[in-house]
Formats: structure tokens, C-alpha cells, sequence
């Protein structure tokens, strides 16, 4: 009995680790706990990230879309597909960085081979950059403008997020 018990209870948190989103402001109560630590106005606390192709991306002077994400989440993965699928793909005045939560470099570069995204991946194998913005949830949406304030976070289970990015 107590054995089945166990089970069922690494099996919730298993379920509640693996659980994606759903669209939410900043500031705003989710009902799975979710928190953002970081809130429209605010500044953006990274200039530059080092992608998995080794290279340093420095933030523009341009709007930002940062995507905190994982290549295992249908979520994350529908999310980058619709990206793809939308004009801001090859917006020039938008740039696009992804960062693969809990994820390795390599890890990256695999899931890039099939999605072919055109824009920086970095990896948060140890979730370091995720932390600073949030507890749990993703796809999570950080939209900045020119200066690298924060204008709007959202956080995507839903199909159609990217509709939610105007700016």
C-alpha cells in the first residue's frame, strides 16, 4: 500500500515537472503557481547572451523577442512552429533569441536541425538565465523594446500565442 502511494506521488510530480503554460501577464495570480520575476517597465537584466554556435549575441537597438522554451514541450515546440509560420520571423526590426531551459548545447543543436530556426539559441542547461525571470512554465514570451525594458510577458499553452505579440 505504501509502495502504491509512492508511486502515485512521484508520479504527480513527475506530471506537475512536465506540465507546460498557459497565457499570462506579468503580475498576474496563475493558477499553477507560476511567477514572473520580472514586469513590464523593468529593464531587461541580460545585454548579451553566448549562443551554441559560441557566438555573443549583444541586444539590439531594435524590439526583442526572447523565448525561454524546451525542446521537449509541445508547447514550446508549436509555439516555435507558429513563429516560424508569422511575419515577425523576417521582421528586421525584431530580434528573435531562444534559450533552451535545461537544455545542453547539443541538445540544441539537434532540435535545430529539424526546426531550422533562424535566429539565436542559447542554452540555460542549469536554468542560471531562466531563474532570473521566472519559477516554472514555459513557453515564456519576453517582449522588450528598443531600450530593453520589459513591455510584455506571456506564458504559452494555448495555440495562437503569437498573435498575443504586439508591441
Amino acid at each position: 500500500m505504501i509502495k502504491k502511494i509512492n508511486q502515485l506521488i512521484f508520479a504527480s510530480a513527475i506530471l506537475l515537472h512536465v506540465s507546460g503554460c498557459s497565457l499570462v501577464q506579468a503580475n498576474t495570480q496563475h493558477p499553477k503557481g507560476y511567477e514572473t520575476y520580472i514586469t513590464p517597465g523593468e529593464q531587461f537584466k541580460h545585454s548579451s547572451f553566448s549562443t551554441i554556435n559560441n557566438d555573443i549575441v549583444e541586444l539590439g537597438d531594435t524590439r526583442k523577442l526572447i523565448i525561454l522554451f524546451a525542446t521537449w514541450c509541445s508547447d514550446s515546440q508549436r509555439t516555435l512552429k507558429e513563429l516560424q509560420a508569422s511575419p515577425l520571423i523576417n521582421d528586421p526590426t525584431i530580434q528573435i533569441i531562444a534559450i533552451g531551459r535545461n537544455e545542453q548545447r547539443e541538445t540544441l543543436e539537434e532540435f535545430n536541425q529539424e526546426y531550422n530556426l533562424p535566429f539565436a539559441l542559447v542554452a540555460d542547461p542549469s536554468r542560471e538565465i531562466y531563474s532570473q525571470y521566472a519559477n516554472a512554465g514555459i513557453p515564456r514570451l519576453i517582449l522588450l523594446d528598443k531600450s530593453n525594458n520589459v513591455v510584455k510577458t506571456l506564458i504559452g499553452e494555448q495555440p495562437n500565442i503569437i498573435d498575443e505579440l504586439n508591441w
